[in-house]
Parts: C-alpha cells; structure tokens; sequence
C-alpha cells in the first residue's frame, strides 16, 4: 500500500479526468514544474496506483444506446460449472465487465445492446444458453452520474 498526499490525489483527479495529459500539464494545471509531476505520476505508476489509461467510448455514438446490469446466479456451483461459464461469457462481445461476487448472484455483468430487442436477443440467445445459468435479473441502466476523483480527494 502506498501513502498519497493531497498532491497525488489531485494528480490522480486530473488523470481520471483525462488520461492523456501530459507531465507537463499536469503540473501547470495543479502548480507542479513538469519534472515533479512526471516524478509523482512515474511513483504512482511504479507502485501499481495507476494500472493502465484507459479510452473512454461513447457508446451511444457508437449505437449501443441500451446498458443493462445482470445478476447471474448459477444452477451449480461446482469448479467445472464456474470455469465453464467464465470461459463462455468472455466470448461474448456485448459483455463489458465481468464481477464474480458475493451476495444472492454470482456474477454482475455489464451489458450493452442497441436497443431492447437486440438486448433480448443477446440474452436468449447468448447469456441464457450458456453452461450454469439458472436465474438472472436485469436491471436496464437509465443514466449515469459523473464518476467521483480518487478517494479522499
């Protein structure tokens, strides 16, 4: 675990917000010289804080204007059932995330489709049929709230 201080937590606030600022404007933007926020951001990435940059799509633009949050429960919970599924639903385009959890599901996926029927469609025909399912519950997401900075920020 690494120690932030209220300079790194503005660091991170100002890389989540756009991970393709560079060092140097970085710094102009919270009051660093380049060099010492090149330091805190290569500190950050070598302790692992920072684990990749990421694009963000719009997935509307791109015509996926349908988001929907499954709970998947497993007809059995054996190690063969739990592998088979993991390795079936990571074919699946429209699944973006993938969370094994604790609590009445399973798993929580992430899922986009164009509209409602093509999510019909991609839940017969691809979720549904795959090796465990017993029950899921679909939650369609309506919006969106604007993502909070690093904790403690």
């Amino acid at each position: 675990m690494i120690e932030l201080d209220t300079l790194d937590r503005v660091v991170l606030a100002e890389l989540q917000r756009d991970a393709t600022l560079s060092a140097g404007e970085v710094g102009r933007r919270i009051g660093l010289s380049q060099p010492a926020a090149w330091r805190r951001i290569k500190r950050l990435e070598d302790a692992g804080v920072i684990a990749g940059k990421r694009i963000e799509l719009d997935l509307e633009r791109l015509g996926f204007g349908v988001t929907v949050f499954l709970g998947v429960k497993l007809a059995a919970k054996g190690r063969v059932s739990v592998s088979d599924f993991e390795r079936a639903i990571a074919a699946i385009p429209e699944v973006l995330t993938v969370h094994h959890v604790l609590g009445l599901y399973d798993y929580r996926l992430r899922v986009v489709a164009r509209d409602l029927s093509d999510f019909e469609r991609v839940l017969r025909r691809r979720i549904m049929t795959l090796p465990g399912v017993g029950e899921v519950e679909a939650n369609v997401l309506l919006s969106e709230e604007i993502r909070p900075g690093p904790i403690g920020a």
